[in-house]
């Protein structure tokens, strides 16, 4: 590749000690300015690197300001051994400047020092987003998350994969999340909608042939902002394959995500080898507390509410109750802050019982126990003595959720979770359908299109509510990384799955109809997910918001401080899609 051009000969990583008495030409922005009485330094900065520039004519610096955008000709010089900078590759080279051509001037005040920006208000960072781009720990992700891509990519053409790009316009279909609209000038009234992912055409793929698609797939989502959530847009590593099981799904999975995380895992993480542990949804609600589960923290639940129905403790008759096992006593101050905490997030109390030398029992409920069973809690519970056992009771979804809330609190406070780890896990055997709590209306769990396990039979004669879909997640410490399904390729099961959750067929021909027409043409069986690019760099680069990895980030209230959007349009445009803004 051509590295010189009219402005510099070569990117300043590229110059090393054999440069040394070279005439070279280097381009780049003026970091910072050292005036030192009859000799002055710049260091100049590119997206590459930094290189110490000597004036020893200082009129050449005349004019020049931190952050403008400069040429520079010059020689190569060694520096004095003792003003070597061993921070930066270039600390033992510098260019004496025999020349400066000023191509960028700064006119006005900088916002914030560039070598800083990381430390300003996160307003002002999405306000003059170009800016802080020129920071070298914020650069140094996008160079990252580039790589990433480009490795996911290769990766995925390895493995017999083939790229498609599917439409950024297209209907809107009620699959979940609000959708983004944008009004159709040509037909009044009528409007497209952004995807929220490529779910339909994959799909579409897969019956027209295609046998294992991939694509890097920008999705569209009305969605609040969350540390681990983008506002507005996120991509995912999209992937669909015919005549594929879910445990072929598996396999891809691991693969590229065990590939891609150990290449690009900070130096000393251990990364979960293939194959992953697969959880079932009920299992990891009950030993986790979530979906979600963190593999790193050792503590599991268990539950106890058939053995406390036999007990005489009123708060926790006809409730979940949920248990936690740590072993050793804790302080007065530790029960009272994790009561603090408990409290906080909404429990009435925190009940506990240390197990004693003698393996009896001491704490608030111990009386409450009768004395026949307690040798039966100890086995359930599998406590020894310097145990301590912590109760959460609830109804079963509020005390599956505050259990594993104090699941993770022990785990942070006790210091017990493994560090510098990425442990992986399948969740599996999600429900199909759950019940609105509002509308009291059967509906989907999660993906519309998932394959009930037990086909029509099971959707003809059980419980919807105990119909189990092959849906199944990739969690990360305790993130959810990806989702993916055995799609539902049937059209009578297809038609009956809708029909539960209330659609009738003439709906599913308007809204699905694509999908409602493609299946009655030889639909293989096919199955897919879609990995977070997003979460999956943030995760390997250890940041706490989701925004510090990508480029141009809209704000947690879903604004684009630097573009203006969304902003206002005028009246003409608003008349050419046909469309009156009600005031």
């Amino acid at each position: 590749m051509k590295l010189s051009t009219l402005y510099r000969e070569c990117t300043l990583n590229r110059i090393c000690e054999n440069e040394i008495g070279r005439e070279m030409k280097v381009a780049g922005w003026v970091e910072n300015i050292r005036d030192h009485g009859g000799v002055s330094f710049i260091d100049l900065r590119d997206m590459y690197g930094v290189l110490q520039v000597v004036m020893r004519d200082t009129s050449l610096l005349k004019g020049i300001n931190k952050e403008d955008c400069v040429s520079i000709r010059g020689k190569i010089e060694k520096r004095d051994a003792e003003t070597y900078n061993p921070k930066i590759p270039t600390g033992t080279i510098e260019l004496e400047a025999h020349s400066v051509e000023i191509l960028g001037k700064v006119y006005g005040q900088l916002p914030f020092e560039i070598v800083t920006s990381k430390e300003t208000r996160e307003d002002l960072r999405l306000k003059y987003r170009f800016l802080d781009l020129r920071n070298r720990k914020v650069i140094d992700n996008m160079i990252f998350r580039s790589n990433v891509i480009q490795f996911l990519r290769e990766k995925m053409i390895e493995m017999g994969f083939m790229e498609v790009q599917t439409p950024i316009l297209c209907a809107s279909s009620p699959e979940g999340a609000r959708d983004y609209i944008v009004p159709s000038r040509h037909h009044k009234g009528k409007f497209y909608a952004l995807p929220q992912a490529p779910q339909q055409y994959k799909q579409l793929l897969m019956v027209s042939g295609v046998d294992k698609y991939f694509q890097i797939a920008p999705c569209f989502r009305d969605e609040d902002a969350r540390a681990d959530r983008s506002p507005g847009e996120f991509y995912q590593l999209d992937f669909e394959m015919s005549f594929a099981t879910q445990e072929d799904v598996f396999e891809a999975g691991e693969e590229v995500l065990t590939a891609a995380f150990e290449k690009f895992a900070p130096e000393g993480y251990e990364v979960t080898k293939a194959p992953y542990p697969v959880i079932s949804y009920k299992q990891a609600m009950l030993e986790f507390g979530t979906d979600k589960p963190d593999l790193r923290n050792p503590l599991r639940i268990i539950d106890l509410s058939e053995f406390f129905s036999r007990c005489s403790f009123k708060p926790f008759q006809n409730k979940t109750v949920r248990a936690i096992k740590i072993h050793g006593h804790q302080s007065k101050g530790f029960h009272e802050k994790l009561l603090k905490f408990a409290m906080d997030i909404g429990m009435a109390g925190l009940g506990y019982l240390e197990v004693q030398e003698d393996l009896s029992y001491k704490g608030p409920i111990d009386k409450f126990i009768p004395d026949a069973l307690k040798a039966e809690m100890r086995e359930l519970a599998g406590l020894e003595k310097e145990d301590t056992i912590f109760f959460i009771a609830d109804k079963e979804d509020r005390a599956a959720n505050l259990a594993g809330q104090i699941r993770n609190e022990l785990g942070e406070r006790l210091d017990i979770c493994e560090k510098n780890a990425y442990r992986f896990c399948f969740v599996n055997d999600f429900p199909m359908f759950e019940r609105d709590p509002q509308t009291k209306q059967i509906g989907f769990t999660h993906n519309p299109f998932s394959m009930p396990q037990g086909g029509l039979e099971a959707l003809n004669t059980k419980d919807p509510l105990e119909i189990l879909a092959y849906q199944y997640d990739i969690v990360c410490n305790g993130v959810e990384l990806s989702s993916g399904a055995v799609r539902n390729h049937n059209l009578d099961i297809m038609v009956k799955a809708f029909e539960i959750a209330g659609y009738d067929e003439e709906v599913l021909k308007q809204k699905f109809g694509a999908l409602y027409n493609a299946f009655q043409f030889g639909a293989p069986p096919h199955a897919g997910m879609a990995p977070g690019v997003d979460r999956m760099i943030m995760l390997l680069r250890n940041e706490e918001n989701i925004r510090e990895i990508i480029p141009f980030p809209m704000s947690g209230t879903a604004q684009d401080l630097m573009c203006g959007a969304p902003n206002v349009v005028t009246e003409q445009q608003l008349r050419e899609v046909h469309i009156k803004v009600r005031q």
